[in-house]
């Protein structure tokens, strides 16, 4: 992807561009199309992703105590469409689409934290938040979303240690029920400061797949990975 200036960037109630991309809501799904290039190597990447919520949330949850970041998904259980010519990739499957945002930069907030979520064999989605504040104790945030908005909360008795990521060696850990014990089944993605994962987890007394994600964010404000960013993603003005 592609950082761009303002003067690429066109929003309106139901859409927003960025450059040659942009998101379509048409009331029942969410048109994603991409036109971006790769970097450092350059390569297209071309088609598009469309998210058809079974159901749309409003629930909103403050990840630091102040209330300064927050996070809420907006369709916890979807369904997904991927088509992608460039470079060649077609599937479909369950989704999940959320929204972050914060009155100040994510390095005031936080030191790292650890996400996840499962798409429950009931067909609710299961999502916990791990973080580690830069001020006060860790904190969990987890609740269990219904298909109908139907929102409850999830709770976890105790955090597991994963195997740091093999190339840049990302701590990783899991927020997972007691007596459980939560398995990496693939690294997806293995940056200097970001990892995703998918893991098997307990969930509900049954083994469950889910996406994981890490977060350092000392990692990610380091003075040699800001310098290393443009490389991997351009910045146009």
């Amino acid at each position: 992807m592609t950082e761009r200036g303002r003067g690429h960037v066109q929003r309106r109630a139901a859409s927003l561009a960025i450059g040659p991309s942009r998101l379509d809501w048409n009331g029942r799904s969410l048109a994603i199309d991409i036109d971006e290039r790769c970097a450092p190597l350059p390569r297209r990447v071309l088609g598009q992703v469309r998210l058809h919520p079974l159901g749309l949330s409003t629930f909103c949850a403050a990840l630091d105590a102040a209330g300064r970041h927050r996070w809420g998904p907006i369709a916890p259980c979807a369904r997904i469409e991927v088509d992608l010519p460039l470079p060649g990739l077609r599937w479909q499957g369950n989704a999940y689409f959320d929204s972050n945002e914060g009155d100040e930069p994510i390095d005031r907030g936080f030191v790292r934290w650890d996400w996840l979520r499962a798409t429950q064999t009931d067909g609710r989605c299961a999502v916990l938040y791990d973080v580690l504040p830069r001020d006060g104790a860790p904190r969990t945030i987890g609740a269990r979303f219904g298909a109908d908005g139907s929102v409850e909360p999830l709770t976890v008795a105790q955090r597991q240690r994963l195997p740091a990521t093999r190339w840049w060696r990302v701590d990783r850990r899991a927020p997972i029920e007691a007596g459980g014990t939560a398995l990496v089944l693939k690294t997806l993605e293995d940056t200097p400061f970001y990892a995703r994962s998918m893991l098997r987890i307990p969930l509900g007394g049954a083994p469950t797949d889910a996406v994981h994600e890490t977060l350092d964010v000392r990692r990610l404000t380091s003075p040699i990975i800001q310098r290393l960013l443009p490389w991997r993603m351009p910045r146009v003005a």
